[in-house]
């Protein structure tokens, strides 16, 4: 009777806990990151190419993926908290659960970098585009060297 009453209060305490979650599991969880990921790939190549002379620049395409990465960069966080998130397997180090705070302030700053590349795509100049992008690249690029699996 013990057992059962410790397994029904585990599973109430997960179910609450994912009540509060747009997330049915952990899985779902990974499943949505990875997807909010690759929508910030496509977005993040397709200006990088633009800004590295690969396609010609296009002003309204950087500002329509400038936008879109401001808005998807606020994606993928809370789903890396899910109850059970670190133990599916993914590409995301342990390191990211090791230090979460880290981790979160890493987001922060990519989201902050995304916003200001978001104003800058607004001007339309390539030339005030570039080092906003480049901004938010390093970042980008410094968060996958320490927290994921290549």
């Amino acid at each position: 009777m013990k057992n059962l009453f410790i397994l029904l209060s585990l599973g109430l305490s997960s179910a609450a806990a994912l009540a509060g979650s747009a997330f049915t599991d952990a899985e779902d969880s990974v499943t949505y990151r990875q997807h909010s990921f690759q929508l910030i790939r496509h977005n993040f190549v397709d200006l990088g190419d633009m800004m590295r002379g690969k396609v010609p620049f296009d002003a309204k395409r950087a500002e329509k993926r400038a936008d879109a990465l401001a808005t998807l960069t606020t994606l993928p966080w809370e789903a890396f908290e899910v109850p059970g998130a670190d133990k599916v397997k993914s590409e995301a180090k342990a390191e990211i659960w090791k230090d979460l705070k880290d981790f979160k302030q890493k987001a922060e700053q990519f989201q902050a970098d995304a916003l200001a590349l978001q104003t800058a795509a607004k001007s339309g100049d390539q030339a005030t585009i570039k080092p906003a992008f480049g901004n938010f690249a390093k970042n980008c690029k410094a968060c996958h060297d320490q927290y994921k699996a290549d």
